[in-house]
Formats: structure tokens, sequence, C-alpha cells
């Protein structure tokens, strides 16, 4: 009697839980965000910095004849500037610092997504706070300031083209973050950029109002109309293609900055 054997094959499948799609990411970024002292307290900080100061500028008495309400109310901003350059460095180098990093990037396989979140997060953060918080200033610059001593200046639509320029300056320090990895460092670097042009223009000859004109100072200078936003120093290019530069070479260094993460191991 021939006995045949059947052995049938029990193929089981095995289905990967798709990658969480970018709403999930940003909401894993808002959370990490919200949770941390360190960044709630220095976003808090880039808005206050500004309104403190044309409280102040408005009380001493301090500004040039020939300066606008906006560009005194606003004398701070730059500032406040710096500060937001801190939150994008630490929104991505307290990850390192905690190593969290390799968690997210576990959660969020896509790393070009994980930038693109934590970007998204920044910049609406940033440009709000840069719009409520400039405005704001604006309107208690005017109040402190004698009428019609001052020119007010034009506000609208110079306000929105601030906020935009607070969000450019996360979103460089978010890129320098992740390309360097240490808080100091990246920090460093952004104030940097914001400063170095300016203070050492006058060693640069011809060159200088080139070499500043490129900065995010110069481009806020022109966007607040200050009397300081001389040709010779900042360039002669307007304030909206001035903004449209650093946000330019913003986005080529956060691309340069998904790519760099891309190919390493965290």
């Amino acid at each position: 009697m021939t006995t045949t054997t059947t052995t049938a094959t029990t193929t089981t499948a095995t289905t990967t839980p798709p990658a969480p799609g970018f709403r999930e990411a940003l909401a894993f970024e808002w959370t990490k965000f919200a949770g941390l002292r360190s960044t709630r307290w220095t976003l808090l900080t880039t808005g206050l910095l500004t309104v403190v100061g044309a409280v102040f500028v408005g009380l001493s008495g301090s500004l040039q004849p020939d300066d606008t309400v906006l560009g005194g109310s606003l004398t701070l901003s730059v500032v406040s500037l710096m500060v937001a350059g801190a939150v994008g460095a630490l929104t991505v180098c307290g990850e390192y610092a905690s190593g969290t990093i390799a968690a997210t990037l576990t959660a969020v396989p896509r790393r070009g997504r994980v930038i693109a979140a934590k970007a998204a997060l920044l910049a609406c953060l940033l440009y709000a706070t840069g719009l409520v918080s400039c405005a704001a200033a604006y309107l208690l610059g005017g109040a402190v300031l004698e009428d019609g001593e001052y020119a007010p200046g034009e506000p609208l639509p110079a306000l929105f083209g601030i906020a935009a320029l607070f969000a450019l300056v996360g979103l460089l320090g978010l890129a320098v973050g992740t390309l360097m990895k240490h808080s100091a460092g990246a920090v460093v670097t952004v104030v940097g950029v914001l400063l170095l042009p300016s203070l050492f223009g006058p060693l640069l000859g011809d060159f200088r109002r080139w070499v500043a004109g490129a900065t995010p100072t110069a481009a806020l200078e022109k966007l607040t109309q200050t009397s300081d936003a001389s040709p010779e120093t900042v360039g002669s290019l307007g304030p909206w293609p001035s903004l449209g530069l650093v946000a330019a070479y913003t986005l080529l260094l956060l691309g340069a900055a998904t790519w760099r993460l891309r190919r390493r191991d965290v």
C-alpha cells in the first residue's frame, strides 16, 4: 500500500504597517516641541524681546530725528531674530543631545519627512510669533512716542515680511543644527551669520554692501525702514528682493541638511 503524503506549505503573509504620513509626523513634532521647556521659553522670549524693546526705546527717547516709529519700535527685533535662530537649532540639536533622534527616525523612517515636519512647525510658530509681537511693538511704540515727532513708517505690508524673516531665520537654525548636531555650535553659527557681516563690513571696502546686504539683518533693516539701512552699508537691493535672497539660500541650506541626514546613520 502506497501512502501519499501531501505537504502543504502555508505562507504567512506579514504586512508591514505603512510609514507615518506628513500629518502624523507633524503631530509628533508638535508633541515634542510642546513638551520641551527650553523650546517653549525660547519661543516666548522671541516675542517678548521685540515688545519690551519698543517700550524701552520709546521711553528712552533714543531715536534719531530721521527714524520712523516702525524702525524705532523694532530696534530689538534683530536680537529676536537671533533667538528665533536658536529655536530652530534647538529643535533638532536638543534631540541629538538627549538621544531621542534615534527614536524619531525609527518612528518616521522617511528622514526627509522628519525635516519637512520640523520646518513646517517652526515656520508656522515663528511666523505667528513674529507677526503678533512686531505688530504689538509697533502699536506700543506709537503710543509711547510723542505724536508727530517721528514719521510712522509703512507697517503694511512690511510686518508680513518681517514675520516671514523670523520664520526663515528659524529654518536657517534648523538647517545648521541638522548639519552640526551641536546646540552651541549651531547657535553661534546663526548669530555669526546675522552679526559678523555687519561688524566686519567696514574692513571689506567696496564689497561691504554685497556681503552685509545679503544677510537677514540687512533684510530686517530694510523692512523696518530704519535710518541705518543706507545703500552703502546694506546694498541697494530692495526689502522684498532681500527677503527673497534670504529665502533662497535658507532653502538651499535646508535641502543640503536633508541630504546629509539621509546619508548618515543618525
